[in-house]
């Protein structure tokens, strides 16, 4: 890149404002009047680029000292205000139109590598051959023993139509083996699995992101549970951080009749208030239940936030992220851009979803470093919101659960047996445990949904797996950990299973069986049926 570019892009950009962010510790130059002015500033960073190309005493990435300071401007604004690189922002792109570009293999990394957990059907690793349990072994001839699964990731991706070559280690064969695949399309769903539950449930996880086919897969997977006998809806949002505002508009409106308000965009330089509202179409008449966790942002908040307004679904779980400031995307020369806060998102009723950032440190912002202990009661935030239910809330928040459900808690005894259930699943899919050659598997079926107790881990299976992790010094577990565990390693090794036979959606759909808040979310189930009941807004356009 020219080192000319940041003087042209920080113009672009600039405001007096954010002057601090520019020149560090130089002292800021103001016009007669004492103001600091946009070419005060690109003076100060021109100079201070002039002093560092003159006198710094190693070499010097004019990119990288661009892209950071332009970073450290943005921060001085807001957290979500951000700049991206040419791959960053690629990435960006490729992630709102639902696809990229690479092989098309889910991946894990364990302890000696990194290991293919899954194919995606009809892309490149599946027509040229990859498997699950394959330990990539180098990409592009570098070795890849050492990498992460970012790492990984970044070197498998490329243009369309791109060759990449990859050797792996394959628990059935003696020698590595080499794939040359042209690089293609990769699908990006939205919804990563659907399926039915006991009682009428259906499950949808829209975990993947709102992108420009998200609105389309939640109705396409509703319709297809409704043909299973589908009476009731968990919508999982938990890890979903957002993306095209449009689809989140789309998707309530599966829900509320048209014409009701979803959100309201307040720009923050105006006083112009943008109400996006409903469309027509076929409103759902089933009670449901919306789970979220802290990982549940900006789109999938919007969701959250009009369905509870209007009491039209039952949000269970962990408090929202808390992203409610609206970016709009800018284009730089050479393939860079940033995104730059220019409005706020609030609820149909007039809840900010934005979490307060006043403390100024992007490290407890992003890893909630000032959220509420536990034990701690909730503090509200902002003014204080009147549902037509009578119920109060707040905003500055993000969204509260009306059911408060905490997952799992964090076992590190858990990840090693995760570890050694997919070291054992390796072996027995690859044909290689006496007694079960019967669990042998040449390729993954693609199939999405497990029939009930389909792969379940016999008692002699399970012995000869706590032999095997015992045996697996480098996993770091005894005989005892394991008998300790029975339950979980149990589910976890046919997790591991039912996904090389099938589909890491099948293997997902193992892990939600024993996991508590959707457990949560179906024991409140009768409580969202009430909310039908006593829906007004519903109810008068029935």
């Amino acid at each position: 890149m020219d080192k000319k570019f940041p003087i042209l892009a920080l113009l672009l950009i600039a405001v007096g404002a954010v002057v601090g962010g520019l020149v560090g510790r130089l002292p800021a130059k103001t016009s007669a009047e004492g103001k600091v002015t946009i070419e005060s500033v690109s003076t100060e960073y021109s100079e201070a680029l002039s002093l560092i190309d003159k006198n710094y005493g190693g070499t010097i990435d004019h990119e990288k000292v661009t892209d950071t300071s332009m970073q450290a401007m943005l921060w001085t604004l807001d957290p979500h205000s951000s700049f991206f690189d040419r791959e960053q922002l690629k990435r960006m792109d490729e992630e709102q139109a639902s696809q990229f570009y690479g092989i098309g293999v889910s991946i894990l990394q364990h302890h000696n590598g990194v290991y293919v957990q899954s194919v995606v059907p009809g892309t490149p690793a599946d027509k040229g051959g990859i498997r699950y349990g394959d330990r990539i072994l180098t990409v592009e001839g570098k070795d890849a023993t050492e990498w992460t699964s970012a790492e990984v990731s970044k070197n498998v991706r490329g243009p369309r139509g791109t060759q990449v070559k990859v050797t792996v280690e394959r628990a059935t064969s003696a020698q590595p083996l080499e794939f040359e695949l042209v690089r293609g399309g990769v699908p990006l769903p939205s919804v990563r699995n659907s399926f039915m539950l006991p009682n009428s449930v259906g499950y949808i996880g829209f975990t993947g992101g709102f992108q420009q086919t998200s609105a389309d897969e939640v109705a396409s997977s509703i319709a297809e549970l409704k043909k299973q006998g589908m009476k009731n809806l968990i919508l999982d949002m938990r890890g979903n951080p957002g993306g095209i505002l449009e689809q989140a508009v789309e998707i309530v409106s599966d829900f509320v009749p048209a014409g009701q308000t979803v959100v309201s965009v307040k720009s923050s330089r105006s006083d112009k208030v943008r109400d996006l509202k409903t469309v027509g179409g076929t409103v759902e008449n089933f009670p449901m239940v919306m789970l979220i966790n802290g990982g549940s942002a900006s789109a999938s908040e919007i969701v959250a936030g009009a369905l509870q307004d209007y009491s039209r679904g039952l949000v269970v779980g962990t408090d929202s992220f808390g992203k409610g400031l609206v970016q709009r995307v800018f284009r730089l020369p050479y393939g860079t851009g940033l995104t730059l806060t220019t409005a706020r998102y609030y609820t149909p009723y007039g809840r900010s979803l934005q979490r307060d950032y006043s403390s100024g440190s992007i490290y407890e912002y992003y890893s909630h470093g000032d959220a509420d202990p536990k034990d701690a009661a909730p503090k509200p935030v902002g003014q204080p919101v009147t549902l037509p239910t009578g119920r109060v809330l707040y905003g500055g928040r993000g969204i509260e659960p009306d059911v408060v459900a905490e997952p799992a808690e964090p076992n590190p005894l858990r990840g090693r047996i995760n570890e050694a259930a997919f070291l054992f699943a390796r072996q027995i899919v690859a044909g290689k445990v006496a007694g079960f050659e019967s669990l042998r598997a040449e390729k993954q079926s693609f199939k999405q949904v497990l029939a009930p107790g389909e792969f379940a881990v016999s008692d002699k299976l399970f012995e000869l797996f706590k032999a095997f992790a015992a045996n697996e010094k480098a996993v770091g577990l005894t005989t005892e950990n394991v008998v300790a565990t029975a339950e979980y390693a149990k589910m976890r090794l046919r997790l591991e299973i039912a996904t090389a036979h099938y589909s890491s959606e099948a293997g997902i759909q193992v892990l939600l069986e024993a996991d508590p808040q959707v457990a949560k979310a179906m024991e409140s189930m009768p409580e969202a049926a009430k909310l039908m009941q006593n829906n007004g807004i519903f109810k008068a356009s029935r």
